[in-house]
């Protein structure tokens, strides 16, 4: 499967923008996704996972209740929407599978090395 995350751009603070994560080579509802962002000289972290099975989703804290992710089965996009941006929200946000092919989050879904088939990323920038 591959994987083109897309939608990001300059966003004034308290402003909304929504990524799109499109999939192609395989169905995503086989997979569990991850989104996950990297700001300028800091480390790649988790802002989300969504199992395909359960419907189950998991939300970093920074960004519960703000960012809400869904699944378009039909178009094969997972969605990621922003709201009540912040500056600290400036990162490449990047999405990807969960390794071997498997539909669930783990508890601990943060790790990055849990994913696979990462798409380029798209650059979010909260900036007035």
């Amino acid at each position: 499967v591959q994987l083109q995350a897309s939608g990001g751009g300059l966003v004034q603070p308290g402003g909304s923008v929504r990524l799109s994560c499109a999939a192609s080579g395989d169905s995503l509802k086989y997979y569990g996704i991850g989104w996950f962002r990297q700001a300028p000289g800091k480390e790649r972290e988790g802002v989300s996972c969504s199992s395909a099975m359960d419907g189950g989703i998991y939300y970093a804290d920074s960004v519960k209740g703000r960012f809400t992710v869904s699944r378009d089965n039909v178009t094969n996009t997972v969605y990621l929407e922003m709201n009540s941006l912040k500056p600290e929200d400036t990162a490449v946000y990047y999405c990807g599978t969960r390794a071997n092919r498997s539909p669930r989050c783990k508890t601990k879904w943060t790790l990055v090395a849990d994913y696979a088939n990462w798409g380029q990323g798209t650059l979010v920038t909260v900036s007035s």
